[in-house]
């Protein structure tokens, strides 16, 4: 009941949270990379010694290419992003990195990407989540079509959608925060971050609504006039540790990704990590408080 109790002041945290992710997209902007923008992908590994990717970036930069984004991959590999490059230019590049014969490495891939398809890609990902959070709506609606009270199906139904947003605003504002200090770009792996995200938040937040939904049918049934309050508060207390145990065993999986993985899936893993450990604060702590201000405003209301 704790949870309920200071309701007040977790609604409170959230807007802030909210509003620190909200300036941190305003602020240093999300960078695209070239999966979307368009541009050349370059991806080198090192036989011996990979060289400092201070020395390598100075070099690379002789060749007029505007900006570039240097990046290590795995022990010994180096990743480079830029616009699309001409032939001549991808041969002087991989010159460079190879020292004119001096360096010993193997160009793994050398790919170009339209501005086209790049446009395309973003406004198929846009559209894959805006569909994942719509069929999540539709779907709770008819999931809880027997719960009309205190309130109504659709409510629960809007409450998640309007938890799933602001748990995709805030590692989106934290990866922002995240890009301007490391150079990260938003590639596609990004989104797929995102649409994993949707799908694990909801499941925590389904955990304790249908628990509240059980409680109700229950307090129905049996004919028991319990205040909501009372029942969304026990229903909390009920999940919280099966909610707490599950993440947990999730956030120490991601840590392992994160030191011990490839450096290609660790953006990635930073994403789902931020994303899992505020889901589960507000599958616990604001998706079933929110049900309290929703149910007064439905209690002049009790056919709706």
């Amino acid at each position: 009941m704790l949870v309920i109790k200071y309701r007040a002041f977790f609604f409170w945290l959230t807007s802030i949270i909210l509003a620190a992710a909200i300036g941190a997209i305003a602020f240093f902007g999300l960078p695209l990379s070239i999966d979307f923008t368009g541009g050349t992908l370059m991806e080198v590994r090192y036989e011996t010694e990979r060289p400092p990717l201070e020395v390598l970036k100075e070099e690379v930069s002789a060749v007029p290419l505007g900006v570039i984004h240097l990046r290590e991959s795995g022990e010994t590999g180096v990743t480079l992003r830029a616009r699309t490059m001409t032939p001549q230019e991808k041969e002087t590049v991989i010159a460079i990195f190879a020292d004119n014969g001096a360096r010993e490495m193997t160009v793994l891939r050398a790919n170009s990407i339209g501005p086209s398809m790049g446009a395309e890609l973003a406004t198929k990902a846009l559209w894959a989540m805006l569909a994942v959070i719509v069929t999540i709506m539709l779907y709770i609606a008819w999931a809880f079509r027997r719960v009309s009270k205190p309130v109504p199906s659709w409510g629960f139904g809007i409450v998640v959608v309007a938890m799933l947003i602001i748990d995709i605003i805030v590692p989106v504002g934290f990866y922002a925060a995240w890009t301007h200090y490391t150079g990260a770009q938003v590639d596609v792996l990004f989104v797929v971050a995102l649409l994993a995200l949707l799908g694990y938040v909801v499941n925590d937040v389904i955990v304790i609504f249908d628990r509240i939904r059980e409680h109700l049918r229950r307090n129905v049934e049996e004919e028991i006039d319990e205040e909501f309050e009372i029942t969304i508060g026990k229903s909390i207390d009920e999940t919280i540790g099966r909610s707490i145990n599950t993440s947990l065993t999730v956030v120490l999986a991601l840590l392992a990704i994160i030191f011990f993985g490839p450096e290609v899936t660790r953006d990635f893993a930073i994403v789902i990590l931020v994303g899992v450990v505020i889901g589960t604060f507000s599958s616990i702590a604001r998706s079933a408080p929110l049900l309290i201000p929703l149910a007064k405003l439905f209690k002049e209301k009790p056919n709706a």
